[in-house]
């Protein structure tokens, strides 16, 4: 079995993604927007751009995500997407750049159970904690 996260968006869904490639790297190896699926000619013109399904492929997960139709967006939560890292200069980078133009829940610190954690709020409202468990 394969467990992936699958963020839903209003309206953001492209940018979050290549904000998401630039800041943890690998491909996105696929992206429907909505002109693109038989649904097009039902789909009102200001959403044809949006994001139908999109998908990050990247060394270790993946992650996918879209636009919601107008009136279906809920803020996330209830849920965290976690990142584990091997090395603490790694957690720093991929949190200080997570955080940008974001809220930082809690700073990227050292704690009882990690050499490093924090948490965070995306400038798009997806919620992430980083950890590095290991002391390099």
């Amino acid at each position: 079995m394969l467990l992936n996260a699958y963020l839903n968006f209003d309206g953001q869904c492209d940018a979050a993604f290549k904000f998401y490639q630039q800041v943890l790297g690998g491909k996105i190896a696929f992206r429907l927007t909505n002109a693109e699926t038989p649904m097009a000619e039902q789909t009102p013109p200001d959403r044809q751009d949006k994001i139908a399904h999109i998908r990050l492929e990247m060394d270790g997960g993946v992650l996918m995500g879209s636009d919601c139709p107008p009136g279906y967006f809920e803020k996330m939560q209830g849920m965290v997407m976690s990142i584990n890292v091997d090395t603490i200069a790694e957690g720093k980078r991929i949190f200080d750049a997570l955080s940008k133009n974001g809220k930082i829940k809690m700073p990227y610190e050292k704690t009882f159970w990690a050499a490093s954690f924090g948490m965070l709020e995306d400038q798009f409202g997806t919620p992430w904690m980083v950890n590095c468990e290991k002391g390099s």
